[in-house]
């Protein structure tokens, strides 16, 4: 692993995915997460204010960059509830099969190498009637704007750790082996087009 990789691309990261229109959508997604839970890309710990500790038995968060673990710091020091971090990639979930109440991965999908096996492997995970919450940025429904997420994507993702504008989420989801239970969808405010296209919702076991 680069220096680049190691030590700056943790923080461009934290920056970038810690704006204000991206800090409200966790808002309304994490605190639904319950049980025993699974964060899948939990980087510097930016979803951790929003977790409903009376809700959360234990949280296991994995993430390749153990950098960024370290930069979450006092986010993950003063936790009601315990947390586990797993330095493996999204592809690589070394948990027992049915063994958690609730999947969360935002902003994750995008980055990850092989998306379809890494959700296969969370709903391996995923306990009969558990819940995957996800949210993530990718494919936006306008034609010129796709466009421009595909000319721009080889650049992008060579400069922001493997990060795609331009994939499928609710296919992904369904080809990983969940039923979408509800979804909305929506161009962020105040972020550059090609990258606001978000999608947040609940999905379960097919």
């Amino acid at each position: 692993m680069s220096f680049y990789d190691r030590h700056i691309l943790p923080r461009i990261i934290n920056c970038a995915c810690g704006t204000k229109p991206i800090m409200q959508q966790r808002e309304k997604v994490v605190p639904r997460a319950s049980g025993e839970v699974l964060e899948i890309g939990i980087g510097t710990g930016l979803n951790l204010p929003f977790y409903e500790a009376s809700q959360v038995d234990r949280l296991i968060g994995l993430d390749p960059s153990e950098k960024s673990w370290e930069l979450a710091g006092e986010r993950a020091a003063h936790l009601d509830f315990d947390v586990e971090f797993i330095g493996l990639s999204g592809e690589q979930i070394p948990l027992a099969d049915d063994s958690v109440d609730t999947v969360l991965v935002t902003y994750a999908l995008c980055t990850i190498p092989d998306p379809i096996a890494a959700l296969k492997g969370m709903a391996r995970v995923l306990r009969p009637g558990g819940e995957l919450i996800f949210c993530e940025h990718g494919m936006a429904p306008d034609p010129t704007v796709r466009k421009w997420q595909d000319r721009v994507n080889p650049v992008w993702r060579s400069l922001l750790g493997g990060c795609n504008l331009n994939r499928n989420i609710p296919q992904l989801v369904a080809q990983g082996g969940f039923n979408v239970n509800s979804m909305e969808q929506m161009y962020l405010p105040n972020s550059p087009k090609i990258a606001a296209y978000n999608y947040w919702g609940t999905a379960q076991l097919a």
